[in-house]
């Protein structure tokens, strides 16, 4: 198995099409639910979390059962093929959904088809990256999926203007596009190698549990507290520019796009740090950076933070809060980048899927109790936003207590 960049670019648009939908869906679903429908914010608020309930159930198993299937165009392939055009079809049908069970019934099959696919389409790229090459591999991947990220926030902004279904269209458009191009491109291992113990979840699970090393167990709690730590940040940080800095909604979704911007920009270079200095070092020194840039955040005056600097071209105005943002991006980065290849290096490519289903399921399982966490801390601190920038340095503290007794993961040497 040789590694080839221009492959891995072009599986990157898999992962680009899955970004694509979920930052369309993001953005402008809430404002349909509100607008059209006069649904009250509690309800909007659990609506746009039931995308990570249907991950949660969903692309665990999906990933241990695409490790199990033979099919003459391989074992990933069938769940991409049959989840992205079910998904991309009833994307485009969301904006035109008149009444409420109509939209309800498009979005759920949106959420099921989505999570039929992601895991399978994450795993191809350990399926034709030899391990070494696969945390560069990972930031190519990543990297696809933020401009991805990009194309639908600024282009589907402006498309959303001259007509609200048209941003839903590019989706679908983009995510069709994106398979086509996976399945002409990529093919998958004609052979695989056999394994005394079968791709299965709970099994895994359980082996994960009574492993003497426990460092995959380590590694999956190190995911969990750290995708905690972030969504949290991620989830309040507009309302925490609003109430604590004292700007403007707008400001504050710009402010937050910085991060977005420097995480998506330092992608393909952590991928190489990770290789070149090892993705146990990298990723915790990402945690330690990142833990300490929000802590400064959390001790420096408002006005201090809110202060600008410079208004620049893509950025928009540059404030102090901006150099600490950014730097979280680039922290983020060699966390986020390392993570995945750490996890599926941690078991014989029989069970790439399996394990890549078990890394979904500790950062969905975050992705609903970090806002919920952080929800609680803002209501018992008196609606002190700022709490927010205080308790994720705890979680990243707690990561890398767990990342230091991690032992496996690394690259595999060259054949």
């Amino acid at each position: 198995m040789k590694f080839n960049y221009g492959k891995i670019f072009l599986l990157g648009f898999g992962f680009f099409g899955v970004s694509v939908i979920w930052s369309v869906y993001n953005a402008f679903v809430p404002l349909f639910l509100a607008n059209k429908f006069g649904l009250a914010p509690a309800f909007i608020g659990f609506f746009m979390t039931l995308d990570n309930i249907a991950a949660l159930f969903i692309q665990p198993p999906v990933g241990a059962w695409s490790d199990r299937l033979r099919t003459p165009i391989g074992r990933r392939m069938p769940f991409i093929l049959i989840g992205a055009p079910i998904g991309a079809l009833v994307f485009g049908f969301i904006p035109l959904a008149a009444f409420l069970p109509l939209f309800v019934a498009c979005t759920s099959t949106l959420l099921l088809s989505m999570a039929l696919w992601r895991t399978p389409v994450v795993a191809l790229m350990p399926d034709i990256t030899p391990s070494q090459y696969r945390s560069q591999a990972n930031g190519i991947i990543n990297f696809m999926g933020g401009v991805g990220a990009i194309i639908a926030f600024l282009v589907g902004g402006r498309l959303y203007q001259s007509n609200p279904a048209f941003p839903f269209w590019m989706g679908s458009g983009l995510v069709l596009l994106a398979v086509v191009l996976v399945f002409i491109f990529i093919k998958e291992p004609k052979e695989y190698e056999q394994s005394e113990k079968q791709p299965d979840l709970i099994k895994s699970l359980r082996e994960v549990l009574a492993d003497n090393d426990k460092s995959a167990l380590r590694l999956f709690l190190a995911i969990f507290f750290w995708f905690v730590g972030y969504n949290a940040i991620e989830a309040f940080f507009t309302l925490y520019a609003v109430n604590h800095l004292g700007l403007s909604e707008g400001d504050g979704a710009g402010l937050l796009g910085h991060l977005s911007l420097f995480f998506v920009l330092f992608a393909l270079v952590a991928g190489f740090v990770g290789g070149r200095f090892g993705r146990r070092v990298t990723i915790s020194a990402g945690v330690i950076l990142l833990g300490g840039l929000i802590l400064t955040i959390f001790v420096l005056p408002a006005a201090t933070l809110a202060a600008p600097l410079a208004k620049l071209p893509v950025l928009g105005t540059v404030r102090v809060v901006s150099l600490f943002l950014m730097g979280a991006g680039i922290a983020w980065a060699l966390i986020n980048i390392n993570s995945l290849p750490m996890v599926v290096d941690m078991v014989e490519n029989v069970r790439v899927g399996t394990y890549t289903g078990l890394y979904y399921l500790f950062s969905t399982l975050a992705a609903i109790a970090g806002p919920n966490i952080n929800g609680w801390v803002i209501e018992l601190s008196g609606r002190n936003y700022n709490t927010v920038m205080m308790v994720a340095p705890v979680f990243m503290a707690l990561a890398l207590i767990m990342m230091i007794g991690v032992r496996r993961g690394e690259a595999s040497p060259m054949a």
